[in-house]
Protein backbone atom coordinates (compact mmCIF):
# COMPACT_ATOMS: atom_id res chain seq x y z
CA UNK A 1 0.00 0.00 0.00
CA UNK A 2 1.26 3.31 -0.93
CA UNK A 3 0.71 6.99 0.91
CA UNK A 4 -0.57 10.14 -0.55
CA UNK A 5 -0.89 13.82 1.66
CA UNK A 6 -4.47 15.00 1.69
CA UNK A 7 -4.68 18.21 2.57
CA UNK A 8 -5.37 21.03 0.23
CA UNK A 9 -2.70 22.69 -1.15
CA UNK A 10 -2.10 26.36 -2.04
CA UNK A 11 -3.87 27.04 -5.23
CA UNK A 12 -1.15 29.84 -6.28
CA UNK A 13 0.61 27.83 -8.57
CA UNK A 14 2.84 28.93 -11.79
CA UNK A 15 2.07 27.32 -15.70
CA UNK A 16 4.79 24.77 -16.86
CA UNK A 17 6.14 26.37 -20.13
CA UNK A 18 4.61 24.73 -23.12
CA UNK A 19 6.64 21.68 -24.25
CA UNK A 20 6.56 20.58 -27.80
CA UNK A 21 5.09 17.22 -29.11
CA UNK A 22 8.09 16.61 -30.93
CA UNK A 23 9.70 17.23 -27.55
CA UNK A 24 8.20 14.39 -25.58
CA UNK A 25 8.17 12.06 -28.23
CA UNK A 26 11.79 12.32 -28.30
CA UNK A 27 11.89 11.80 -24.43
CA UNK A 28 10.23 8.74 -24.74
CA UNK A 29 12.40 7.09 -27.41
CA UNK A 30 15.22 7.41 -25.66
CA UNK A 31 14.28 5.31 -22.75
CA UNK A 32 13.36 3.03 -25.29
CA UNK A 33 16.82 1.22 -24.59
CA UNK A 34 16.32 0.80 -20.60
CA UNK A 35 12.74 0.04 -20.67
CA UNK A 36 13.90 -2.94 -23.03
CA UNK A 37 16.97 -3.63 -20.75
CA UNK A 38 14.51 -4.03 -17.75
CA UNK A 39 11.60 -5.60 -19.50
CA UNK A 40 12.20 -9.43 -18.11
CA UNK A 41 12.86 -7.83 -14.49
CA UNK A 42 9.54 -6.00 -14.83
CA UNK A 43 7.70 -8.94 -15.76
CA UNK A 44 9.58 -11.22 -12.67
CA UNK A 45 8.87 -8.84 -10.18
CA UNK A 46 5.27 -7.92 -11.69
CA UNK A 47 5.62 -4.78 -11.11
CA UNK A 48 7.47 -1.73 -13.28
CA UNK A 49 11.18 -1.24 -12.69
CA UNK A 50 11.75 1.25 -9.97
CA UNK A 51 14.75 2.25 -12.55
CA UNK A 52 11.82 2.88 -15.19
CA UNK A 53 9.15 4.77 -12.55
CA UNK A 54 12.24 7.42 -11.91
CA UNK A 55 13.28 8.11 -15.38
CA UNK A 56 9.70 8.47 -17.20
CA UNK A 57 8.95 11.05 -14.06
CA UNK A 58 12.28 12.76 -14.61
CA UNK A 59 11.29 12.77 -17.97
CA UNK A 60 7.82 14.01 -17.52
CA UNK A 61 6.05 11.44 -19.21
CA UNK A 62 3.32 11.04 -16.12
CA UNK A 63 2.08 14.52 -16.59
CA UNK A 64 1.17 14.91 -20.10
CA UNK A 65 -2.57 15.18 -18.84
CA UNK A 66 -2.03 17.00 -15.86
CA UNK A 67 -2.81 20.48 -16.63
CA UNK A 68 -0.19 23.32 -17.95
CA UNK A 69 -1.51 25.85 -14.56
CA UNK A 70 -0.44 23.25 -12.18
CA UNK A 71 2.81 22.07 -13.58
CA UNK A 72 1.71 19.46 -16.85
CA UNK A 73 1.74 19.36 -20.13
CA UNK A 74 -1.57 19.29 -21.10
CA UNK A 75 -1.04 17.40 -24.20
CA UNK A 76 -3.31 16.28 -26.91
CA UNK A 77 -3.62 12.92 -27.29
CA UNK A 78 -1.86 12.30 -30.64
CA UNK A 79 0.81 13.41 -28.29
CA UNK A 80 -0.40 11.19 -25.44
CA UNK A 81 -0.52 8.12 -28.48
CA UNK A 82 2.75 8.78 -29.92
CA UNK A 83 4.64 8.84 -26.28
CA UNK A 84 2.89 5.45 -25.62
CA UNK A 85 3.14 3.63 -28.42
CA UNK A 86 7.04 4.87 -27.99
CA UNK A 87 7.65 3.49 -24.95
CA UNK A 88 6.02 0.05 -26.07
CA UNK A 89 8.85 -0.48 -27.94
CA UNK A 90 11.04 -0.64 -25.30
CA UNK A 91 8.68 -2.60 -22.64
CA UNK A 92 4.55 -3.18 -22.90
CA UNK A 93 3.80 -3.54 -19.40
CA UNK A 94 5.75 -0.06 -18.60
CA UNK A 95 3.51 1.67 -21.52
CA UNK A 96 0.19 0.46 -20.26
CA UNK A 97 1.38 1.72 -16.79
CA UNK A 98 2.06 5.18 -18.26
CA UNK A 99 -0.81 4.95 -20.51
CA UNK A 100 -3.15 3.75 -17.35
CA UNK A 101 -1.68 6.40 -14.96
CA UNK A 102 -1.98 9.50 -17.36
CA UNK A 103 -5.37 8.91 -18.39
CA UNK A 104 -6.35 8.99 -15.42
CA UNK A 105 -4.59 12.05 -14.75
CA UNK A 106 -6.54 13.00 -17.40
CA UNK A 107 -10.10 12.18 -15.67
CA UNK A 108 -9.16 14.29 -12.14
CA UNK A 109 -8.69 17.00 -14.75
CA UNK A 110 -12.48 16.94 -15.14
CA UNK A 111 -13.26 17.45 -11.16
CA UNK A 112 -13.17 21.16 -9.63
CA UNK A 113 -10.25 23.15 -9.28
CA UNK A 114 -10.65 22.07 -5.57
CA UNK A 115 -10.32 18.76 -6.47
CA UNK A 116 -7.52 19.27 -9.16
CA UNK A 117 -5.37 21.24 -6.07
CA UNK A 118 -5.29 18.53 -3.49
CA UNK A 119 -4.23 15.75 -5.92
CA UNK A 120 -1.28 18.33 -7.55
CA UNK A 121 -1.42 21.23 -5.91
CA UNK A 122 2.05 20.19 -4.41
CA UNK A 123 3.27 17.68 -6.21
CA UNK A 124 2.46 18.04 -10.15
CA UNK A 125 4.18 14.60 -10.37
CA UNK A 126 1.32 12.70 -8.14
CA UNK A 127 0.13 9.47 -10.32
CA UNK A 128 -3.70 8.65 -10.25
CA UNK A 129 -4.78 5.00 -11.04
CA UNK A 130 -8.29 3.85 -11.83
CA UNK A 131 -10.88 1.12 -12.45
CA UNK A 132 -13.79 2.47 -13.84
CA UNK A 133 -16.29 -0.28 -13.26
CA UNK A 134 -18.91 0.18 -10.37
CA UNK A 135 -17.87 -2.89 -8.15
CA UNK A 136 -18.56 -1.06 -5.09
CA UNK A 137 -21.79 -0.12 -2.69
CA UNK A 138 -22.00 3.53 -1.41
CA UNK A 139 -24.05 5.24 1.35
CA UNK A 140 -25.13 8.86 1.26
CA UNK A 141 -24.57 10.62 4.38
CA UNK A 142 -23.91 14.71 4.92
CA UNK A 143 -21.55 16.22 2.55
CA UNK A 144 -20.76 12.74 0.18
CA UNK A 145 -20.64 9.43 0.06
CA UNK A 146 -19.45 6.15 2.27
CA UNK A 147 -18.00 3.97 -0.23
CA UNK A 148 -17.66 -0.21 0.34
CA UNK A 149 -15.96 -1.98 -2.64
CA UNK A 150 -13.08 -3.93 -4.54
CA UNK A 151 -11.73 -3.28 -8.02
CA UNK A 152 -9.61 -5.45 -9.87
CA UNK A 153 -6.95 -4.75 -12.81
CA UNK A 154 -5.78 -1.65 -11.07
CA UNK A 155 -2.95 -0.92 -13.70
CA UNK A 156 -0.13 1.29 -11.98
CA UNK A 157 -1.79 1.11 -8.66
CA UNK A 158 1.54 0.11 -7.27
CA UNK A 159 2.52 3.48 -8.26
CA UNK A 160 0.37 5.60 -7.51
CA UNK A 161 -1.03 8.22 -5.05
CA UNK A 162 -4.77 8.27 -5.68
CA UNK A 163 -7.11 5.96 -7.26
CA UNK A 164 -10.23 7.14 -9.38
CA UNK A 165 -12.95 4.11 -9.12
CA UNK A 166 -16.72 3.62 -10.32
CA UNK A 167 -19.45 3.13 -7.84
CA UNK A 168 -23.16 3.56 -7.89
CA UNK A 169 -24.55 7.22 -6.59
CA UNK A 170 -27.31 6.53 -4.20
CA UNK A 171 -30.08 8.59 -3.05
CA UNK A 172 -30.34 8.87 1.09
CA UNK A 173 -33.08 6.02 0.67
CA UNK A 174 -30.26 3.92 -0.77
CA UNK A 175 -31.75 3.93 -4.84
CA UNK A 176 -29.18 4.42 -7.33
CA UNK A 177 -29.74 8.00 -8.90
CA UNK A 178 -26.32 7.61 -11.23
CA UNK A 179 -23.33 6.10 -11.77
CA UNK A 180 -20.04 7.57 -10.73
CA UNK A 181 -16.54 8.18 -10.03
CA UNK A 182 -14.98 8.60 -6.82
CA UNK A 183 -11.44 9.70 -5.97
CA UNK A 184 -10.04 7.94 -3.05
CA UNK A 185 -6.23 8.70 -1.50
CA UNK A 186 -4.91 5.68 -1.45
CA UNK A 187 -3.87 5.17 2.19
CA UNK A 188 -7.64 4.90 2.15
CA UNK A 189 -7.07 1.71 0.32
CA UNK A 190 -5.60 -1.73 0.35
CA UNK A 191 -4.23 -3.37 -2.25
CA UNK A 192 -4.40 -7.53 -2.74
CA UNK A 193 -1.91 -9.40 -4.52
CA UNK A 194 -4.31 -10.61 -7.46
CA UNK A 195 -2.50 -10.13 -10.66
CA UNK A 196 -0.79 -13.62 -11.83
CA UNK A 197 -1.34 -13.71 -15.26
CA UNK A 198 0.67 -14.72 -18.63
CA UNK A 199 1.14 -11.60 -20.30
CA UNK A 200 1.45 -7.66 -19.06
CA UNK A 201 2.60 -9.64 -16.20
CA UNK A 202 4.54 -6.39 -15.02
CA UNK A 203 1.55 -4.07 -14.75
CA UNK A 204 0.63 -5.19 -11.51
CA UNK A 205 -3.02 -4.76 -12.02
CA UNK A 206 -3.81 -6.29 -9.05
CA UNK A 207 -6.98 -5.57 -6.77
CA UNK A 208 -8.32 -2.21 -4.88
CA UNK A 209 -9.96 -2.17 -1.60
CA UNK A 210 -12.07 -0.07 0.16
CA UNK A 211 -13.97 -0.72 3.34
CA UNK A 212 -16.41 1.97 4.18
CA UNK A 213 -14.23 5.05 3.15
CA UNK A 214 -15.76 8.55 3.14
CA UNK A 215 -15.64 10.50 0.10
CA UNK A 216 -16.71 13.79 0.47
CA UNK A 217 -18.69 15.33 -2.94
CA UNK A 218 -16.21 17.51 -4.41
CA UNK A 219 -14.21 13.82 -5.35
CA UNK A 220 -17.77 12.32 -7.24
CA UNK A 221 -17.98 13.22 -10.34
CA UNK A 222 -21.59 11.77 -12.51
CA UNK A 223 -20.20 9.06 -15.15
CA UNK A 224 -23.45 9.66 -17.21
CA UNK A 225 -22.88 13.32 -17.22
CA UNK A 226 -19.69 13.01 -18.37
CA UNK A 227 -20.72 10.75 -21.42
CA UNK A 228 -22.31 13.27 -22.49
CA UNK A 229 -19.59 15.76 -22.00
CA UNK A 230 -20.43 17.39 -18.75
CA UNK A 231 -18.05 17.90 -16.31
CA UNK A 232 -17.72 19.78 -13.28
CA UNK A 233 -14.24 21.11 -14.13
CA UNK A 234 -14.23 25.29 -13.96
CA UNK A 235 -11.80 25.71 -16.64
CA UNK A 236 -13.61 25.74 -19.67
CA UNK A 237 -11.31 27.19 -21.90
CA UNK A 238 -8.94 24.03 -21.40
CA UNK A 239 -9.63 21.83 -25.02
CA UNK A 240 -8.09 18.76 -23.51
CA UNK A 241 -10.49 18.19 -20.67
CA UNK A 242 -13.53 18.62 -23.12
CA UNK A 243 -12.23 15.72 -25.00
CA UNK A 244 -14.47 13.12 -24.95
CA UNK A 245 -15.03 10.61 -22.31
CA UNK A 246 -15.60 7.30 -24.13
CA UNK A 247 -13.43 7.99 -26.96
CA UNK A 248 -10.58 8.50 -24.72
CA UNK A 249 -10.76 6.13 -22.34
CA UNK A 250 -10.75 3.40 -25.03
CA UNK A 251 -8.46 4.60 -27.47
CA UNK A 252 -5.58 5.29 -25.47
CA UNK A 253 -5.34 1.98 -24.71
CA UNK A 254 -4.50 0.77 -28.42
CA UNK A 255 -1.18 3.27 -28.15
CA UNK A 256 0.85 0.20 -26.40
CA UNK A 257 -0.56 -2.44 -29.33
CA UNK A 258 1.06 -0.58 -31.99
CA UNK A 259 3.95 0.37 -29.90
CA UNK A 260 4.45 -3.92 -29.18
CA UNK A 261 3.83 -4.60 -32.49
CA UNK A 262 6.89 -2.45 -33.55
CA UNK A 263 8.78 -3.97 -31.06
CA UNK A 264 8.20 -7.32 -32.91
CA UNK A 265 9.06 -5.65 -36.09
CA UNK A 266 12.42 -4.65 -34.15
CA UNK A 267 13.28 -7.50 -33.09
CA UNK A 268 12.55 -10.07 -35.74
CA UNK A 269 14.20 -7.29 -38.19
CA UNK A 270 17.67 -7.35 -36.13
CA UNK A 271 17.41 -10.97 -35.91
CA UNK A 272 17.35 -11.36 -39.48
CA UNK A 273 20.42 -8.84 -40.24
CA UNK A 274 22.82 -11.19 -38.26
CA UNK A 275 21.88 -13.74 -41.19
CA UNK A 276 20.27 -16.70 -39.75
CA UNK A 277 18.70 -19.80 -41.97
CA UNK A 278 15.07 -21.38 -42.14
CA UNK A 279 15.48 -24.56 -41.32
CA UNK A 280 14.90 -27.44 -43.10
CA UNK A 281 15.18 -25.52 -46.33
CA UNK A 282 17.99 -24.79 -48.80
CA UNK A 283 17.98 -20.81 -47.62
CA UNK A 284 21.15 -20.21 -45.44
CA UNK A 285 19.67 -16.34 -45.39
CA UNK A 286 16.40 -16.10 -44.78
CA UNK A 287 16.08 -12.94 -45.42
CA UNK A 288 16.81 -13.83 -48.81
CA UNK A 289 13.45 -15.38 -48.80
CA UNK A 290 10.65 -13.99 -50.89
CA UNK A 291 8.40 -15.77 -48.46
CA UNK A 292 9.97 -13.74 -45.70
CA UNK A 293 10.20 -10.49 -47.75
CA UNK A 294 6.17 -10.59 -47.95
CA UNK A 295 5.47 -11.68 -44.58
CA UNK A 296 7.49 -9.03 -43.04
CA UNK A 297 5.87 -6.40 -45.36
CA UNK A 298 2.82 -7.72 -44.67
CA UNK A 299 3.54 -6.93 -40.82
CA UNK A 300 4.74 -3.68 -41.88
CA UNK A 301 1.80 -2.59 -43.74
CA UNK A 302 -0.50 -3.69 -41.02
CA UNK A 303 1.48 -1.69 -38.66
CA UNK A 304 1.20 1.40 -40.74
CA UNK A 305 -2.59 0.47 -40.96
CA UNK A 306 -3.23 0.37 -37.12
CA UNK A 307 -1.28 3.82 -36.73
CA UNK A 308 -3.33 5.76 -39.41
CA UNK A 309 -6.74 4.42 -37.78
CA UNK A 310 -4.98 5.29 -34.08
CA UNK A 311 -3.89 8.78 -35.46
CA UNK A 312 -7.03 9.42 -37.16
CA UNK A 313 -9.21 8.84 -34.12
CA UNK A 314 -6.81 10.90 -31.96
CA UNK A 315 -7.16 13.65 -34.29
CA UNK A 316 -11.29 13.53 -34.36
CA UNK A 317 -10.60 13.06 -30.45
CA UNK A 318 -8.43 16.53 -30.53
CA UNK A 319 -10.56 18.54 -33.47
CA UNK A 320 -13.57 18.05 -31.72
CA UNK A 321 -12.02 19.31 -28.32
CA UNK A 322 -10.63 21.98 -29.79
CA UNK A 323 -13.76 23.78 -31.45
CA UNK A 324 -15.46 23.45 -28.04
CA UNK A 325 -17.76 21.03 -29.45
CA UNK A 326 -18.99 17.56 -27.94
CA UNK A 327 -17.79 14.36 -30.42
CA UNK A 328 -21.11 13.23 -32.21
CA UNK A 329 -22.58 9.64 -31.05
CA UNK A 330 -21.49 8.03 -34.69
CA UNK A 331 -18.28 9.63 -34.37
CA UNK A 332 -17.94 8.11 -30.95
CA UNK A 333 -19.14 4.90 -31.99
CA UNK A 334 -16.68 4.70 -34.44
CA UNK A 335 -13.74 5.47 -32.45
CA UNK A 336 -14.75 2.20 -30.27
CA UNK A 337 -14.69 0.72 -33.54
CA UNK A 338 -11.31 2.14 -34.44
CA UNK A 339 -9.31 1.04 -31.11
CA UNK A 340 -10.73 -2.51 -31.87
CA UNK A 341 -9.22 -2.25 -34.87
CA UNK A 342 -5.71 -1.29 -34.19
CA UNK A 343 -5.60 -3.97 -31.58
CA UNK A 344 -6.93 -6.62 -34.59
CA UNK A 345 -4.55 -5.14 -36.74
CA UNK A 346 -1.27 -5.43 -34.34
CA UNK A 347 -1.95 -8.78 -33.03
CA UNK A 348 -2.11 -9.97 -37.05
CA UNK A 349 1.69 -8.39 -37.72
CA UNK A 350 2.39 -9.53 -34.37
CA UNK A 351 1.59 -12.97 -36.03
CA UNK A 352 2.97 -12.58 -39.06
CA UNK A 353 6.43 -11.90 -37.52
CA UNK A 354 6.19 -14.83 -34.70
CA UNK A 355 6.00 -17.11 -38.15
CA UNK A 356 8.90 -15.42 -39.79
CA UNK A 357 11.08 -16.27 -36.52
CA UNK A 358 9.61 -20.08 -36.33
CA UNK A 359 9.32 -21.88 -32.99
CA UNK A 360 12.39 -20.36 -31.66
CA UNK A 361 10.49 -16.95 -30.54
CA UNK A 362 8.75 -19.26 -27.73
CA UNK A 363 11.87 -19.68 -25.92
CA UNK A 364 11.84 -17.80 -23.07
CA UNK A 365 15.06 -16.17 -23.52
CA UNK A 366 13.50 -14.68 -26.58
CA UNK A 367 12.02 -11.34 -26.29
CA UNK A 368 9.52 -12.03 -29.04
CA UNK A 369 7.29 -14.35 -26.86
CA UNK A 370 7.06 -11.61 -23.96
CA UNK A 371 5.67 -9.21 -26.43
CA UNK A 372 3.63 -11.49 -28.10
CA UNK A 373 1.84 -12.31 -24.45
CA UNK A 374 2.03 -8.96 -23.47
CA UNK A 375 -0.30 -7.99 -26.53
CA UNK A 376 -2.29 -10.75 -26.52
CA UNK A 377 -3.16 -10.23 -22.90
CA UNK A 378 -3.87 -6.39 -23.51
CA UNK A 379 -5.28 -6.09 -26.51
CA UNK A 380 -8.46 -8.21 -25.02
CA UNK A 381 -9.46 -5.38 -22.53
CA UNK A 382 -13.22 -5.41 -22.46
CA UNK A 383 -13.32 -1.81 -23.96
CA UNK A 384 -11.24 -3.38 -26.95
CA UNK A 385 -13.32 -6.06 -28.04
CA UNK A 386 -13.41 -6.22 -31.60
CA UNK A 387 -16.66 -7.67 -31.58
CA UNK A 388 -18.54 -5.30 -29.21
CA UNK A 389 -16.91 -2.36 -31.49
CA UNK A 390 -17.96 -3.68 -34.08
CA UNK A 391 -21.77 -4.56 -32.65
CA UNK A 392 -22.58 -0.66 -31.58
CA UNK A 393 -20.83 0.76 -34.13
CA UNK A 394 -23.15 -1.19 -37.12
CA UNK A 395 -26.18 -0.44 -34.38
CA UNK A 396 -25.01 3.55 -34.79
CA UNK A 397 -24.73 3.09 -38.66
CA UNK A 398 -27.84 1.74 -38.70
CA UNK A 399 -29.56 4.15 -36.48
CA UNK A 400 -30.81 1.75 -33.83
CA UNK A 401 -31.67 3.73 -31.07
CA UNK A 402 -31.15 1.07 -28.48
CA UNK A 403 -27.45 0.54 -27.90
CA UNK A 404 -25.03 -2.58 -25.88
CA UNK A 405 -23.93 -0.32 -23.80
CA UNK A 406 -23.93 4.05 -22.96
CA UNK A 407 -19.92 3.61 -23.00
CA UNK A 408 -20.25 5.36 -26.56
Amino acid sequence: MTTSPTSTADPQTTAAPTTPAWALTESAAALVPLLRENAARTEADRRVAEENIAALSEAGLFRLTVPRRLGGHEADFRTFLEVTSELARGCGSTAWVVTLINVCNWMVGLYPERTQQEVWGGNPDARVCGVLAPSATSQAVEGGLVVTGRWGYASGSLHSRWACLGIPVVDVSGDQTDQGFVLIAMDELTIEDTWHVAGMRGTGSNTLVADEVFVPAHHIMSVTQAVEGTCPTEHKDEALYRSALVPVLALVLAGPQVGMAQAGMDVVTASLAQGRGIAYTFYRCAREAPSTQIQLAEAAQLIDTARLHLMRAADDIDGWAARGEHMPFETRARVRMDTGYVARRSREALDLLLSIQGAGSFAEADPLQRIWRDQETGSRHAVVNPAIAGELYGRALLHIEEQITFLI
